[in-house]
């Protein structure tokens, strides 16, 4: 009996809304009651379908709301509200599926005709989409009509998109991917670039959630957005094969017929970023442009680093420099005085090496790599500070370098050095003994303690 009775209120909702559409010619936005001609008959039916939500009696709601959906279409927008409440809670409960596509069907035209008689479309229709997606995200039926649903809500919603339709749109857009791909009866309508076209709308819409969340110190919507972007992108990577050669062949000769499309390079930075193809040209050329855009700590230290290891310096030199007024931790002003220590390092400037070392040194005392740096500097510094007098004197810098190893912790390096310190008979020709101070006289400059090889 209950499942005949659900589907005939059900059935009968069809007739209202043909009945509510025609004899609407115009919409309000149902802030204010406005009462039929019949208002004894009309409040007693607020009233009735009022207490039966409030109780969840959904089915005893159903006759009241039918009379006000015929009726009073625009009395107020409550009339909405609870009728998606009640045909949402009988959906939700119905076992029988021919029943339950009935009440869903009514629980949509509910959705019609709140946005008919009431306005207030962008809020509504993300209502919509959302029910939608609950009850026929697996129906393939309701698949593409689903998908045309979500592109109308990302269409007029702009940034405003209902958080619950963020990762939703991505599912729906799965489950059109794979009705399209196990039944070959449906018409092929989503291809790579309606897939990608439609994730980039989205990665947009979480992108502008994301940063308004930061600016207003939001940590839990930030982290809520992250969780829902990478489940995204995974799902895209079930559908799309985008590695480098993807964007190689579709994204790099529209980007180089206009270079400074910033939405364009923002993909090849990201999806190259995924596919780890991060030395080649055109990321850095894309990179560079989204840096622009919008400056930033980690692609100024990426970008410079990466243009350290071509050799370009003329590049990398700039970057590093910005990265570190962009800096904002004493362990990132480190990690950019490293850079442009190796920046000098690899130009042969030996001292400003060192002197980028010890500034990051200084702002990171944690940071022990400044020390192994140096060591390195002083290792491979003895042909140079060589002056062939005399073995002993030369090999001071390996000392050096020992000192500096040692701070750093590094021991297979401390013995490599330590290898390499005089030997006893090489002191003994200077008439130097171990324990003794003596200073490297090349631009190494430092004071070490005489020991030799084999002995600390």
């Amino acid at each position: 009996m209950k499942t005949t009775t659900n589907m005939n209120f059900g059935k009968r909702l069809f007739g209202v809304a043909l009945i509510a559409f025609v004899s609407t010619s115009a919409w309000s936005q149902c802030k204010e009651l406005k009462w039929p001609e019949n208002k004894q008959k009309a409040e007693e039916s607020v009233a009735i379908f009022g207490d039966a939500v409030k109780q969840q009696n959904f089915r005893a709601a159903t006759s009241s709301i039918q009379w006000m959906l015929t009726n009073a279409p625009n009395w107020n927008t409550k009339l909405y509200v609870d009728a998606a409440t009640a045909y949402d809670g009988l959906a939700g409960k119905e076992t029988d599926a021919a029943n339950k596509k009935v009440l869903v069907d009514s629980l949509m035209i509910i959705y019609d005709m709140r946005i008919a008689n009431c306005g207030d479309e962008v809020n509504v229709l993300n209502r919509k989409a959302g029910s939608n997606a609950k009850y026929n995200i697996n129906n393939k039926e309701k698949a593409t009509e689903l998908l045309a649903l979500f592109d109308k809500v990302y269409e007029i919603s702009g940034n405003n998109v209902n958080d619950n339709n963020l990762e939703a749109y991505m599912s729906v857009i799965f489950a059109n991917f794979i009705v399209q791909k196990s039944f070959p009866e449906v018409q092929r309508t989503l291809n790579e670039e309606y897939i990608l076209s439609r994730y980039d709308k989205l990665s947009a819409v979480i992108d502008a959630k994301t940063k308004k969340a930061e600016s207003e110190n939001k940590a839990g919507d930030v982290e809520k957005y992250k969780k829902i972007k990478a489940n995204v992108d995974d799902k895209l990577s079930k559908m799309v094969t985008i590695n480098c050669a993807f964007v190689k062949k579709n994204y790099e000769p529209r980007f180089k017929q206009n270079p400074t499309d910033i939405v364009l390079a923002k993909k090849i930075f990201q999806y190259m970023l995924n596919d780890k193809c991060t030395d080649d040209p055109l990321w850095l050329e894309a990179t560079e442009v989204v840096h622009k855009a919008s400056p930033e700590f980690t692609l100024a230290k990426v970008m410079g680093a990466k243009y350290l290891t071509l050799k370009n310096f003329d590049k990398a030199l700039p970057l590093l420099n910005e990265a570190l007024t962009l800096a904002s931790t004493p362990a990132e002003k480190a990690d950019i005085d490293m850079l442009l220590g190796d920046n000098e390092n690899q130009k042969g400037n030996k001292t400003s090496a060192r002197d980028y070392y010890r500034k990051a040194i200084a702002a990171d005392p944690s940071n022990k790599e400044g020390y192994e740096k140096i060591g390195d500097l002083y290792y491979f510094s003895f042909s140079e500070c060589s002056k062939k007098q005399s073995l002993a004197e030369d090999r001071l810098v390996y000392i050096a370098a020992y000192d500096m190893y040692a701070k750093s912790g590094d021991q297979e390096k401390m013995r490599s050095a330590r290898g390499q310190f005089p030997s006893v008979t090489e002191l003994f020709e200077l008439n130097w003994k171990e324990g003794e101070s003596r200073k490297i006289t090349c631009w190494v400059g430092e004071t070490v303690t005489l020991r030799t090889r084999g002995k600390e």
